[in-house]
């Protein structure tokens, strides 16, 4: 068989396979300037991508799939189905046999990394493909490609209003991963747009960083707050982040599509015990071996403690009571000055609130 051409028998075993491997999905699309280049150079130019720099040192790549991987012909994209349901861990009680607030995790980090989980399917995959001459590329949101671009045009879903790709089958809650490979596969068909005149994402949003349909500001976005900034949170945006501490689900709990979301095959992504079981103010007990041990597994372990504490300390700010003072205090004196400074916003936070209720 010509290396550059991959048959449509071996189409089929590549889909074949990756079901085998745990993937729900296998679409095929030509490798090819992204359907939104130019809208993503537009949003980088606006600056909505806030402190997230990589995003253009990679730009010329994100638009250009030849520029990973020269003479790249297909771009086989995966997806992977996380949902885990409902929450089915209680909710710890306080000393009273209150619920104790635990601080909501978005969704895709329940549980285990999935980077590496998927890693090592795509690495199966891409030794089929050398196998018959192919060679490959393969990312897991880890390299510079326009993945919902890559995703939506083989047919793996739609672009919501969000900006987030739906599937009629899965909803929202799917993982995506992509093999830029030098062999070339019959593509498939995009889907159609099924959101219609739905708005509810951009109407669940905290914060209002949805500015339009299909138009992010990163700046403003709770999962961008909690996870890529690295600095302080700006306080006019404090109070609207709530009780999440790592990334939010709001605009993909509220897509309509999600009613047909099936529980995963897959419980590594279902959320381990002793996380379920935490309380907020537990959280700002962990020093860095701690984190690092109940973490280290997770996706969370990117925030680094710095980052996880400083949610913490925010989200105790909103939701916290005076049970709460004595963590938040010893977190006032950290020696991480990110940590002590949310933890004093917190702390006025909560006896103003107390000083209310007893009014």
């Amino acid at each position: 068989m010509n290396a550059e051409n991959g048959s449509a028998d071996t189409r089929a075993q590549v889909d074949a396979l990756a079901r085998e491997l745990g993937f729900d999905l296998c679409r095929f699309a030509t490798a090819e300037t992204p359907e939104h280049a130019t809208e993503f150079r537009s949003w980088l130019d606006r600056g909505d991508a806030g402190e997230m720099n990589y995003l253009a040192r990679n730009a010329r790549r994100r638009c250009d799939p030849c520029q990973i991987l020269p003479d790249a012909k297909t771009v086989i994209v995966l997806a992977l189905n996380y949902f885990q349901g409902k929450e089915s861990v209680a909710a710890p009680k306080d000393a009273a046999g209150t619920a104790a607030p635990t601080g909501r995790i978005a969704r895709y980090a329940w549980g285990d990394d999935y980077h590496g989980l998927i890693e090592k399917k795509l690495a199966v995959i891409d030794q089929f493909l050398r196998q018959r001459g192919g060679r490959q590329k393969c990312y897991v949101d880890t390299g510079p490609m326009l993945e919902r671009d890559h995703a939506a045009t083989a047919g793996i879903g739609w672009h919501g209003k969000s900006t987030m790709l739906l599937n009629r089958e899965f909803g929202t809650w799917f993982f995506l991963a992509e093999i830029l490979t030098t062999l070339e596969f019959a593509p498939d068909a995009a889907q159609k747009n099924y959101c219609g005149r739905c708005t509810r994402c951009i109407d669940a949003c905290p914060t209002g960083a949805i500015t339009a349909p299909h138009q992010v500001d990163a700046r403003r976005c709770i999962s961008y707050l909690t996870i890529e900034l690295k600095g302080p949170i700006p306080l006019e945006l404090r109070p609207m982040i709530g009780d999440r501490i790592y990334g939010c689900d709001d605009c993909l709990d509220a897509c309509p599509w999600n009613r047909f979301a099936k529980v995963s095959r897959e419980t590594a992504f279902a959320m381990g015990l002793e996380i379920a079981s935490m309380k907020l103010r537990d959280y700002l007990s962990l020093d860095d071996d701690k984190f690092r041990q109940l973490f280290r597994n997770s996706p969370i372990k990117r925030t680094k403690r710095r980052g996880l504490l400083r949610n913490v300390c925010v989200a105790l700010g909103n939701v916290g009571t005076i049970e709460d003072l004595p963590a938040l205090e010893r977190a006032a004196v950290d020696a991480e000055p990110l940590i002590a400074e949310h933890a004093q916003w917190a702390i006025e936070r909560v006896k103003e609130r107390a000083v209310a209720a007893n009014c």
